[in-house]
Order: C-alpha cells, then sequence, then structure tokens
C-alpha cells in the first residue's frame, strides 16, 4: 500500500464526524520518525475545502477511517485537487489506545496507521456505483420492515388465539374481514390491528417500489442485463452484482472477486491432519446470501448444467453446504468473466431465459413501459435482442481450485 510514500511529503491523518473534523498533520516515512507539526481540532466539515486549499498541498496525502460521511469527504477533497484514502474501521479500531481517547489522538493513529503500512485502503465507489448501493440498501430496509410489520401483526394475532391459513397475504381486501370474525376484539384492539395492517401495507407499496426501480436498471443497463443470462441471476442479484463489485479492474483475477464476497474456503489445519475450512464471517456478506440463495435454488429445482454438475458434486462429497458454496463460486466467476468482456455471442434464447425476461418486465411495473411510450410486446423483443448481441459466458466444467496450503484438488471452487 505504501509503494509511493517516497512521493508523499506529508501525511495528514483525519478523524471526520457529521458535523466536525479534526486533522494531524505528520511529517515522516515511518511510524517512528513521523513528528506531529500541527493539529487542527474539531473544525466545521463546512470549511473542509477551504481548509485543505490553505493548509495542504497536492503533494500530500490525507487518510481517514472508514465512516457514514469518508467518501464524501473523498469527493470534496477531489474538488480541491487533494489525495485522499479510506482505511478499513476494523484495522484501526484495534488500535485504540486503552487509557485515553480523543479527537486529536485518533487523527494521529490514523495517520501513522498509513505510515506502518499494515492498514489495508477502501474502495472509493463512482457515483453511478454509490448511487447503486444506495438504491440497494433502502430496498434491503424496506425489506425488513416488512417483515417485521407481518411478523409483529401475526405475533398479536397469535397471542388472541386467531391463526391464520397458511399462505394468507395479510394486505389483501379480504383478509381484514376474516380477522375482524375471527375473534371478538375490545375496539382499541381492533383499531391496532388496523393501525399495524396500514404499516404493514405501507411497508410493501415501499418495497414493491425500489423494486420496481431496480429491475427498470437492470433492464436498461447492457452489463446488468448480461448477468440474467446466468443461471439462478434474476434482477435483483444482477443488480446487486453490478453494485457491490462496481469497477470489475480492481480484481485482477476471478479468486480476487470471490475473496472479496467471501465465498472463498478459509485455511485452518492447525493440529488436524488435512485442510479444512469454510465460509463466512468475512467479505461482502449482502450479496454473498445472494448467491447462496441463488445457488441453493438452482441446486434444488433447476435441470441446467450447472445443477447437474453441482448434484454430481454432491454425490461424490456428501456435504450440502460444500456445494452450495462451490456453486455460488461459480456464479462469482462467471460474472467476473461477463464483466471483463471475455464473450460468447449469445445465439438465441431458450425458453427458459425468455420466462425469466418476462417476470423481469413484470417486476418493472407498468411505469417504466409508460415513459418509455413501448408496448410491453415490443418492449420484450427489444430486451430479447439486446441480450443475443450481448455477453454471455459458458461454463468450464474443466477448471479446478487448489488450495495454496494443499496439494488436494477440490473441483470447481475456483
Amino acid at each position: 500500500m505504501n509503494a509511493d510514500i517516497t512521493k508523499v511529503e506529508r501525511v495528514i491523518g483525519f478523524d471526520s464526524h457529521p458535523d466536525t473534523f479534526t486533522a494531524a498533520i505528520l511529517r515522516g516515512s515511518t511510524p517512528r520518525a513521523a513528528i506531529v507539526e500541527k493539529t487542527f481540532d474539531k473544525l466545521s466539515m463546512d470549511r473542509l475545502g477551504s481548509w485543505a486549499k490553505k493548509h495542504t498541498s497536492e503533494n500530500d496525502l490525507l487518510v481517514l477511517e472508514a465512516s457514514g460521511n469518508s467518501f464524501h469527504v473523498v469527493r470534496v477533497l477531489a474538488k480541491v485537487q487533494r489525495k485522499a484514502l479510506v482505511l478499513e474501521s476494523g484495522h484501526l479500531g484495534k488500535l485504540k489506545e486503552g487509557h485515553a481517547n480523543n479527537d486529536k489522538i485518533s487523527a494521529v493513529r490514523i495517520g501513522k496507521a498509513y505510515l506502518s503500512g499494515t492498514a489495508r485502503t477502501v474502495w472509493v465507489p463512482d457515483l453511478k456505483t454509490q448511487e447503486r448501493r444506495d438504491l440497494l440498501h433502502i430496498h434491503r430496509k424496506a425489506v425488513k420492515r416488512t417483515t417485521q410489520m407481518r411478523n409483529r401483526l401475526q405475533s398479536y394475532l397469535s397471542d388472541n388465539g386467531v391463526r391464520l391459513r397458511k399462505g394468507t397475504r395479510l394486505t389483501k381486501p379480504e383478509t381484514a374481514p376474516k380477522i375482524r370474525m375471527a375473534h371478538a376484539w375490545l375496539p382499541r384492539q381492533w383499531q391496532l390491528i388496523e393501525g399495524m395492517m396500514m404499516e404493514l401495507q405501507h411497508a410493501e407499496q415501499q418495497r414493491a417500489h425500489w423494486r420496481s426501480l431496480i429491475a427498470q436498471e437492470v433492464l436498461a443497463d447492457p452489463l446488468l442485463l448480461s448477468f440474467v443470462r446466468l443461471c439462478g441471476v434474476r434482477d435483483m442479484i444482477a443488480f446487486a452484482l453490478g453494485a457491490v463489485i462496481g469497477d470489475i479492474k480492481r480484481f485482477a483475477d476471478p479468486k480476487k472477486l470471490v475473496k472479496y464476497i467471501g465465498l472463498n474456503p478459509a485455511f485452518d489445519d492447525s493440529g488436524k491432519e488435512r485442510w479444512t475450512g469454510g465460509i463466512g464471517k468475512r467479505g461482502r456478506k449482502d450479496l454473498r446470501c445472494m448467491l447462496i440463495e441463488a445457488a441453493q435454488a438452482i441446486l434444488r429445482c433447476s435441470k441446467t448444467p450447472l445443477a447437474r454438475w453441482g448434484k454430481k458434486l454432491l454425490a461424490r462429497k456428501g456435504e450440502i453446504n460444500l456445494v452450495v458454496g462451490a456453486i455460488a463460486r461459480k456464479l462469482a466467476v462467471a460474472a467476473w468473466y461477463l464483466m471483463m468482456g471475455r464473450w460468447n455471442t449469445l445465439e438465441e434464447i431458450d425458453k427458459l431465459l425468455s420466462q425469466k425476461i418476462g417476470k423481469i418486465i413484470t417486476q418493472a411495473a407498468a411505469a417504466g413501459l409508460k415513459r418509455s411510450r413501448k408496448s410491453r410486446k415490443a418492449f420484450r423483443q427489444e430486451i430479447c435482442q439486446r441480450l443475443t448481441s450481448g455477453r454471455t459466458y459458458i461454463l468450464d466444467k474443466t477448471r479446478k481450485f487448489v488450495p495454496k496450503h494443499t496439494t488436494q484438488q477440490t473441483p470447481a471452487l475456483a
């Protein structure tokens, strides 16, 4: 990370907060030799640009801990031609002093952590990727809120002895009369139920709205649309791949992307006769969970070549979690090849892919078609045309992944 530290005149540790920031200017190439020239404590965030112009130069490097507004700070500094890096917060948190801590100490600690070369940098997404990440985040919040409100209403009904038939949609108009007749509700009890049903309906409307925007974004972007060809991938996972990965060039090979997501097997052979490991507890949990769900669906109900390959692996290994992780890794590797432009022309749209396109168009809702002034049939034909002239990825069944610390070959873990 510090290969070009000799070209940096000074390192400035930057501790940012929503309204204020503290900076410590350090001169030196190592933590021991670094001298604190000057500190600026609790300055208003509105003065960030003018402060950087006055007290820093283009040869200085500002480093800050990853936090809520760290990307905004980097973009503000970039407007005044100042270089800035964001460091992982997990590592910096371990360096916190137990006997004393304030903003000045934190700023110095952040600067010295960079000089030590042990702190990892965080990629600052471009504005388009940031916009997609924000949309993905708010959709996940809407999904969580919908689940919470549904569970709260069902729990209240269950506490009063009302059990609805499995699969009953609580937001349907005919459900409220059934609940009303199922119990002798007191006036205040029924008002509580009506309030919870209103909140649930609003949460589902928000969820549907954000999902519609996501589907429209996938249909409009050629790269996101190309992900749809992958088995088990529809609009939600395609959008998540684009939002989380962002610039694919920051991953030199598929293994780096697999590791970033957290789908690579862990290595732990301490006191064991052979290599063992699993996935989880690291990487991008949001995208990893989606790919795991897609892999489970592929293995459960698909008849594609990838599903047949997974079932053969399951018969040989006998561990469902291992096979699901292997399929998820295959999807991640395929996404890397697609985003890198290594593709072959898709000659025709098969039945399954055609059905998937229809579901995405339905998810996008009529709003997208009204804005484009196209009929549903014409829009579907246009999407199919984009797919046949876009990207695809052919599954390589011969690829094998060999962990660095073992000679045992494990198929399809690349």
